[in-house]
């Protein structure tokens, strides 16, 4: 199988391959992406690598929402990852995975400020991020309009600020988001 020298052990790549959308085989070429990161960690998938190196991954290093990414999937503060961190996000971003799956990660990376929606505060800051806008400088009225807009159109029960539900159905009607939120193997 080519398991070599990694400490992913025939066990633990079942194990993995019974709870990702992906088989041995690519588990295994996960781990080997993960080590290429940061060769510090000598295989050890316990071994933590930095946010500033998985966001050199070419998948995420255009991305505007990476640093929201690492917070997300990272099971510690300094939104560094471990190997099962990592393999969570590649599994939420694979092309199998289910929009549901993607849809309540997608809320989570875009609720910023952690209150459990997505308010005018969130797509303040999600309009910062796409126009690299990060000194909120530009034209304070378009995106005062900008995010009207948005909030006019998703907010459903009009209480300033969209749930897990509003989200979902707000991608839904994104014929974009499956194909977008994604990272191929």
């Amino acid at each position: 199988m080519g398991v070599g020298k990694s400490k992913l052990n025939r066990e633990a790549l079942a194990e993995y391959a019974d709870l990702t959308y992906f088989n041995e085989g690519e588990i295994v070429e996960l781990f080997k992406k993960f080590e290429s990161l940061d060769q510090s960690i000598q295989s050890d998938p316990k071994g933590r690598i930095s946010a500033s190196n998985i966001k050199s991954l070419p998948e995420l290093k255009l991305n505007p929402f990476a640093d929201r990414i690492c917070e997300v999937f990272s099971s510690a503060d300094d939104k560094s990852m471990n190997f099962d961190d990592f393999l969570d996000m590649m599994n939420v971003l694979s092309e199998n995975a289910s929009f549901s799956l993607k849809a309540h990660y997608a809320f989570s990376i875009f609720d910023f400020n952690k209150n459990g929606y997505v308010d005018e505060e969130d797509i303040g800051k999600i309009v910062e991020c796409i126009t690299n806008d990060q000194d909120g400088l530009k034209d304070r009225a378009l995106t005062s309009n900008l995010i009207e807009k948005i909030m006019e159109e998703a907010d459903l029960d009009r209480d300033n600020q969209l749930g897990r539900s509003e989200f979902e159905h707000v991608l839904s009607k994104s014929p974009d988001f499956l194909s977008s939120f994604k990272i191929r193997l």
